[in-house]
């Protein structure tokens, strides 16, 4: 008896740990119940009302997230100027560059409200209140339902939920589920959409270090950039307009120069996007074996070709930056996940987890009667999809991803039976030559079309027949299976290929052109195939077997500090800036300075080259006020707060809820943190917030940016309130040099 309890005593511990500090991803309406002691313990000055509150102005007011989860940022300024990171913004940085004007490469800075750039497309969103929906989303929901009336009762719950809640508002609402379906929280929203680029510094800084670096540590990357939001005249939500005026927040944040040292308190808040913190031992397998390997073979040859045509034309580089980053970021991102699940055992972890969930599972009649069916489900689910995993991947990444023409077309074929309909032409026409605009802006026809004969040609090569897209059936029986010559056809053709033709099109629409057009043939069956392995049954034992499986390891230990998984709502995680040491005989200290740019300086190589104004100031050592004790310039630190995609951008906090830092990446030795966070290795890479200020004083001579900053040094005032007084003694340094 002694000897089993200590075996359950063991398995808890290791399901636990999210009770350490530098674990979790918290629900900010939480904080108070679970982690406010915890936290102040640490070095947090402020309490949880201070940084979540729906009755006076808190943190979570200055913080927001980009395009409904891409990334997040923070307002810095009481004219709503924000920043966010530098990849965050790449997108708009590239749409607003041109070989003649290429921002891109050498900066940009507004010098007034005047010259700052109306970025289309582009909104950000503020959270209102969360609120716990639980209880009513699952009150009609009994245990003898099956999935899909389960599924039914708990969507018409959420439906009136969000009816009600957005009746008498302009508010965004969404009720989201948590635990895999265990619990259910309503989120409410205020969008804003007149968003202005106000700042970039040169990609040599932004992007410092490229795909080599990307992911690793030490890094010297000023990941960074500026926005600004506008509002109306009653600091309301707007389209864009000249009339619109800069958008003044509850709160921002203030600016430290205090800099960071070993073991200080920090916490991140953002929007992480997603991860799989209880996955199982079989979706580990399937990850490694089939899934990870899948995206990065597909995606290796996007990149290379792409390449190609990015260094032999300066036009494309410009016009496929932005799409090649993206590219590349999940493409090592998958390597790296892969060797550091392997190499950290995590596989084995969770089978022990999952043995000692079938012991405490088979103790009791009733837990066997609830959970019992649980891992057997599983186990099915990925015994049952194996085979067609690869397929699902190249479909999206060897299919509706893989070229910029095959997604437009599934646009155009979705959209353009509004053509046909007298009381829809009008808007379906807007809508069609609104796509138009940002597709032909950053189309060019030969890299595309290269991008669709390799990736197809890939693709019926790699994948079962019975898994392939009804139009290779077309490429083999009319093209002799020759993806070039479909491609001679379809990119000669089709009016999707040519703005002109397009906007002739739209003017005199066609239902015989649509049906003909080669290019949506394809998107269209590619579409069809998604859904078709998507619509599995399977996708029932999934869905039940894992909330099962999270209920009953929650109930296994009812006393551990649980925190769902991401899924792109806010949430703040807390731990302490500290170095580490990721193998033997290797230390890697906390921060980075200005020495690094000059020690991995490479004018020959892109992602090495060196600003001359920015090494000439190094050179110098002009740091200013900016120097650390040591006269050094800091660059970027790591903390071991728990963060995932969707962070980007995040501000990292000190105790006082000042600005120290911009999130930007995780660290190599744990890329399988999304899975398994490993508290010796998992490190956050954030670039200091000295570093960025510098950069915007000393480089960018951007006065009048630095005047709209409330800076601190030497500590700041807890009180939180947008009138908050300066404690007697603290200095705060309100704008200028």
């Amino acid at each position: 008896m002694k000897k089993h309890i200590l075996l359950l005593a063991a398995c808890l511990q290791l399901i636990s740990s999210v009770v350490r500090a530098d674990e979790g991803m918290w629900l900010l309406h939480m904080l108070q119940r679970i982690n406010e002691a915890e936290m102040q313990q640490m070095g947090l000055n402020l309490t949880a009302e201070d940084i979540y509150s729906i009755n006076q102005a808190c943190l979570k007011d200055a913080v927001i997230t980009l395009n409904g989860g891409s990334c997040t940022a923070e307002i810095i300024s009481s004219k709503g100027l924000v920043l966010t990171n530098h990849h965050c913004s790449y997108g708009a940085i590239q749409g607003f560059s041109s070989v003649e004007d290429d921002i891109l490469t050498n900066g940009f800075w507004a010098k007034s409200l005047a010259e700052e750039k109306p970025i289309p497309d582009f909104n950000v969103s503020f959270l209102v209140r969360i609120e716990d929906m639980t209880e009513r989303v699952l009150e009609m929901v009994t245990s003898s339902m099956s999935e899909s009336e389960r599924d039914e009762a708990i969507g018409g719950a959420i439906a009136a939920i969000e009816e009600e809640a957005s009746a008498d508002n302009d508010y965004r609402v969404q009720v989201k589920s948590f635990y895999y379906g265990n619990e259910f929280y309503l989120f409410v929203y205020n969008d804003y959409e007149d968003i202005r680029l106000v700042g970039n510094p040169p990609e040599s800084i932004g992007k410092f270090g490229g795909d080599t670096d990307n992911w690793m540590w030490p890094r010297h990357t000023g990941d960074f950039s500026m926005l600004r939001i506008y509002a109306d005249a009653d600091n309301n939500p707007a389209e864009y307009s000249e009339e619109n005026v800069p958008f003044t927040p509850k709160r921002h944040l203030k600016v430290s120069l205090d800099g960071v040292n070993n073991g200080d308190f920090s916490m991140i808040m953002g929007y992480p996007g997603s991860t799989d913190r209880f996955l199982s031992s079989w979706g580990i397998t399937q990850a490694l074996d089939l899934y990870n390997p899948a995206v990065v073979n597909v995606r290796d040859l996007k990149l290379r070709t792409m390449k190609e045509h990015m260094d032999a034309d300066p036009a494309v580089r410009i016009q496929y930056a932005a799409k090649y980053a993206q590219t590349a970021n999940y493409w090592k991102y998958y390597i790296g996940q892969s060797k550091g699940l392997r190499a950290l055992d995590v596989h084995g972890k969770k089978e022990e987890i999952e043995r000692q969930f079938v012991e405490w599972t088979n103790q009791n009649p009733d837990r066997q009667a609830e959970y019992g069916e649980a891992l057997d489900l599983i186990t099915d689910y990925y015994a049952s999809t194996d085979a067609t995993v690869i397929g699902n991947v190249y479909t999206l990444e060897a299919g509706l991803l893989a070229n910029d023409l095959i997604l437009f077309a599934y646009r155009v074929g979705s959209l353009a039976g509004g053509l046909f309909d007298e009381g829809s032409a009008d808007a379906a026409r807007e809508r069609l030559a609104g796509l138009a605009d940002g597709f032909f802006k950053d189309f060019d026809r030969a890299t595309d079309r290269d991008l669709f004969e390799r990736v197809m040609a890939k693709y019926m090569a790699d994948i079962p027949a019975d898994q392939c897209p009804a139009f290779f059936a077309t490429v083999n029986d009319k093209y002799k299976g020759d993806f070039s010559r479909y491609a001679d056809k379809m990119y000669s053709k089709s009016p999707l290929v040519d703005a002109d033709r397009f906007a002739d099109f739209l003017a005199n629409p066609s239902e015989k052109v649509i049906e003909k057009d080669l290019a949506i043939s394809a998107a269209m069956s590619l579409i069809a195939m998604y859904r078709a392995h998507f619509a599995s049954p399977d996708q029932v034992k999934f869905d039940r077997g894992y909330r099962l499986f999270v209920k009953g390891l929650r109930e296994m230990n009812p006393d551990a500090m649980w925190y769902p998984d991401a899924n792109s709502t806010m949430r703040l995680s807390y731990g302490t800036v500290g170095d580490y040491d990721p193998a033997d005989a290797v230390h890697y200290d906390f921060v980075t300075t200005a020495r690094g740019i000059l020690e991995k300086k490479d004018n020959t190589n892109p992602e090495f080259v060196v600003h001359p104004e920015l090494e000439t100031l190094v050179r110098n050592k002009d740091y200013g006020r900016y120097a650390d004790e040591n006269g050094d310039l800091v660059l970027c630190f790591i903390s071991n707060n728990d963060i995932t995609g969707g962070n980007s951008g995040s501000p990292v906090l000190n105790g006082n809820g000042d600005l120290i830092g911009l999130a930007f990446d995780g660290n190599w030795e744990a890329m399988s943190g999304d899975i398994a966070f490993e508290p010796a290795l998992q490190r956050t890479i954030s670039v200091d917030i000295r570093y960025v200020m510098w950069i915007v004083d000393k480089m960018a001579g951007a006065q009048n940016l630095i005047d709209e900053i409330d800076f601190v040094q030497g500590g700041s005032d807890a009180g939180l309130g947008t009138n908050a007084e300066t404690p007697e003694g603290l200095k705060v340094l309100e704008g200028g040099r």
